[in-house]
């Protein structure tokens, strides 16, 4: 048992390093496509997106309070709110639906 371990550990630090390296070794020109310029300029915000969705609705008691927060944040960051409005408002709404939602 021990013996695979080694091995999937050896294959993810490989894996991780090849993703690491490659790039750095295989491009030597500046990027000119603008296709792809744009898609590397988004792989971030998309990532964290991926990572933070599903807990965002899984993290709450109800899925149904982490969906309305999603919600309000949405529209406080689309009204123009900074981070750390939009952030308030999120747990505001979650701490009310809680509360009310789930007894």
């Amino acid at each position: 048992m021990t013996h695979n371990i080694y091995i999937y550990i050896g294959i993810m630090a490989a894996v991780t390093y090849a993703i690491r390296v490659l790039p750095l070794t295989l491009i030597r020109k500046q990027i000119r496509n603008r296709f792809l310029r744009s898609f590397l300029y988004y792989v971030p915000y998309v990532t964290l997106a991926v990572m933070t969705f599903p807990a965002i609705l899984e993290c709450t008691q109800s899925p149904v309070a982490g969906a309305l927060a999603l919600a309000v944040g949405m529209i406080a960051a689309w009204r123009g709110a900074g981070l750390f409005p939009v952030s308030v408002s999120c747990c505001v709404v979650v701490f009310l639906s809680e509360l009310f939602l789930c007894r």
